[in-house]
């Protein structure tokens, strides 16, 4: 048996039966799970740990679990990290981000998943109180409410460059 280890590599997603991600686990976990028909597995690499049997990526569970809805606080960090810390308007990424009402307060924008953005100060000031459609400065991402706190975990993993297969597992992430 081949060792592939406990770096970001061996990290499997786990999908429940709905195919909704679950859980990120160890390669170890994933192959036991597999092994006793538990899961399925669904994307793998090359690399195998037994002979026809390579590492797993992504299972699926062959049962459906319940899990309890867990509301995501609406902070900065949590906003930052949804946009990847860069401006939704010009793609800066860097130091100094605000964070921009889409809809302005000042027009009965509030503070919502939906209608808040990462933005840099300069088009923060340059889009003033209006609509992002009346400053002519288009959202490169629409803002979205995360479904679950695992996103950020997962999001981590494939802008890392890490699993890209897992992309296709997850809504919104871009």
């Amino acid at each position: 048996m081949q060792d592939p280890g406990e770096c970001e590599m061996s990290k499997v997603l786990v999908l429940n039966a709905s195919y909704e991600p679950l859980n990120i686990t160890s390669w170890r976990r994933a192959v036991v799970l597999v092994i006793k028909g538990k899961a399925e597995q669904i994307e793998h690499r090359e690399q195998l740990i037994y002979p026809d049997f390579p590492l797993p990526t992504v299972i699926r569970l062959r049962h459906y679990v319940r899990i309890p809805y867990k509301e995501i606080p609406l902070t900065r960090r949590n906003l930052l990290h949804r946009d990847n810390h860069t401006c939704q308007y010009c793609g800066y990424a860097g130091d100094g981000l605000t964070l921009d009402h889409v809809l302005p307060r000042s027009r009965g924008g509030g503070d919502s998943w939906e209608n808040i953005v990462s933005a840099c100060v300069r088009c923060n000031v340059k889009k003033g109180s209006r609509t992002p459609k009346e400053a002519q400065m288009p959202l490169t991402n629409p803002p979205r409410k995360p479904h679950s706190s695992l996103y950020f975990e997962i999001s981590r993993h494939v802008r890392g460059g890490v699993h890209q297969e897992w992309r296709r597992y997850v809504i919104g992430l871009n």
